[in-house]
């Protein structure tokens, strides 16, 4: 096994201690503290390993006091501004980017508005939208075509932005990195709409773990298309198993740019069997859509296949979707499972659940298999317990 596996898997261990124990309902500082009291004890970790797993769980542990504004604050020594940040100062860095902005364009102000807007809004270094010279790109290769654009690889020269340097004042690149490209076609004819839409993803991608993280945009001088640069709840509109992408956890990708830049946000499009009856039907995508669409997930998480793979996705499967017609419930599926997925493709949109509602069966039904810790190593959890 790995290394940065075995790191990963032993943080997934600690969170999942972290849910199911007694504190799993306490503030966050008292999850970071037992989290890292269960690393210190995992007997399958080196002490480096230990140290590089306690890193990631800071990270993410000042991710979370600045993304809920909640937990203890410090006096930064850089900019003397009270911080939540426990490695970093989240001002310093906002400052250093945006005192940048004249060394940078796009050349169109609505895309520098954008970038410039993520920026200020920054909340993790290695989580910053920018502006990509294409010239800073590398061993371009096409890839595949992609719905609605063209999909790329390349390898990014200097890299994404990792860390912030405290003592120099300034931020950390990794270096040579390697990255996908969607060419965004039509893009000249976006409108308004979607500069705006694409700024709240861009933003999203860039806070929420379960997306996948965008780094920003280049453009081709070949031809003037603008490019979006990316690592490999709102309204999707185009949720599949396709875009759902695994490395160390599950992640959504494609926010907002499944579609034509030039088309109308109501239009339709995407992978068929995943598209709620009422928008087939033409009506708007909602966020009860995109909760049928999760349903087609979980029927394929069990089935092992598409949904309607065996049918060609033309009318007659449009009209069979509108009239009810379902994937048939795999045999042995349990009953709490197969009573949420038809709740979540219920024809009627306001009869699916919530996404609160939603997180909360699937965070049940989950609890229920885990059978309190019962295939844990008790030596790991227990004196992590007793030390707080």
């Amino acid at each position: 096994m790995s290394r940065n596996r075995k790191v990963y898997d032993a943080i997934n261990r600690a969170y999942l201690v972290v849910t199911y124990s007694k504190y799993g309902d306490d503030d966050i500082f008292s999850k970071y503290e037992f989290k890292k009291h269960i690393i210190k004890r995992d007997n399958s970790l080196t002490e480096d390993e230990k140290t590089e797993a306690i890193k990631i769980l800071t990270r993410s542990y000042d991710e979370n006091k600045i993304l809920t504004n909640e937990g203890i604050k410090r006096f930064c020594e850089g900019c003397s501004q009270k911080c939540l940040a426990t490695s970093y100062c989240e001002h310093c860095v906002r400052n250093y980017l945006e005192a940048k902005f004249s060394n940078w364009t796009s050349g169109n102000n609505n895309i520098d508005n954008i970038i410039k807007e993520c920026q200020r809004k920054t909340q993790v270094p290695s989580k910053i939208t920018e502006w990509i010279p294409y010239d800073k790109l590398k061993d371009i290769d096409y890839l595949t075509r992609g719905g609605f654009s063209e999909i790329f690889t390349a390898i990014w020269v200097d890299g994404r932005f990792i860390e912030w340097d405290s003592e120099k004042q300034q931020l950390k690149r990794s270096g040579q990195h390697k990255v996908v490209l969607k060419k965004l076609e039509n893009f000249k004819s976006a409108n308004q709409r979607w500069f705006e839409e694409a700024k709240l993803h861009l933003t999203m991608s860039n806070k929420w773990n379960m997306f996948v993280q965008c780094f920003g945009l280049t453009q081709d001088p070949s031809d003037g298309n603008y490019m979006l640069h990316s690592t490999k709840f709102i309204i999707h509109r185009d949720l599949h198993s396709g875009n759902i992408l695994y490395t160390t956890r599950f992640s959504i990708c494609d926010l907002g740019f499944s579609g034509p830049a030039d088309k109308p946000l109501g239009s339709i499009y995407g992978n068929l069997p995943y598209i709620a009856p009422e928008v087939i039907g033409g009506k708007q995508t909602t966020k009860a859509s995109d909760i049928y669409s999760v349903a087609m997930l979980m029927w394929e998480i069990l089935s092992g296949r598409p949904p309607f793979v065996e049918r060609e996705h033309n009318y007659y499967l449009a009209k069979d979707i509108i009239n009810g017609i379902r994937p048939k419930i795999v045999p042995g599926t349990p009953l709490e499972y197969e009573d949420l997925m038809k709740q979540c493709w219920d024809a009627n949109p306001s009869k699916r659940p919530v996404k609160y509602v939603l997180w909360d069966k699937i965070y049940k039904i989950n609890a229920s298999y885990q059978n309190k810790f019962d295939k844990m190593d008790e030596s790991l959890i227990q004196p992590a317990i007793n030390e707080i």
